[in-house]
């Protein structure tokens, strides 16, 4: 059992580090290239449709199997493996406080400029360039955790 939950927590990881990374490189500098009308459009699109089912699913997932690898046992595991482990859940912890705390912040606000009728220039300034600092942020806890939960997974044992 331990070593099943230790697999899911590592495609846990990896598929939320994946998710991170490809929005880091892709979406994120192709959406950079739109006018203020079309990038802030986009913004609030994406932030309708991300937060569904599969996004919070692997998202959750991130903490809920490294949190169960955590707890059961793992027969042979050593002290450095439990370390990578736990120091690979607190990146994913720290990675959702900072999108908790920074990033759906700023997604709240642009979907309520919309309704206040905001102008695209005003609300897009702002928000792009913070919500791309917090998202490089939370790319590069996710992928260390990410990296820090599959190490466990193959440094010795006892």
């Amino acid at each position: 059992m331990a070593t099943l939950l230790l697999v899911l927590a590592v495609v846990a990881t990896g598929l939320y580090a994946g998710f991170m990374l490809i929005f880091l490189t892709g979406i994120m500098p192709a959406l950079a290239r739109l006018t203020d009308e079309q990038f802030v459009a986009a913004m609030r699109r994406i932030n309708e449709e991300v937060p569904g089912a599969v996004f919070v699913s692997v998202m959750l997932a991130s903490v809920v199997f490294p949190v169960a690898a955590l707890a059961v046992p793992g027969d042979d595991r050593s002290a450095a493996q439990w370390g990578l482990l736990g120091a690979g859940l607190a990146c994913v912890l720290v990675n959702h406080l900072v999108t908790v705390a920074g990033n759906i912040p700023l997604n709240n606000a642009l979907a309520a400029s919309e309704q206040a009728g905001t102008g695209d220039r005003q609300v897009r300034e702002p928000f792009e360039v913070r919500w791309n600092r917090l998202h490089l942020v939370r790319t590069l806890l996710v992928t260390a955790g990410f990296v820090l939960v599959a190490s466990s997974g193959v440094v010795g044992g006892n």
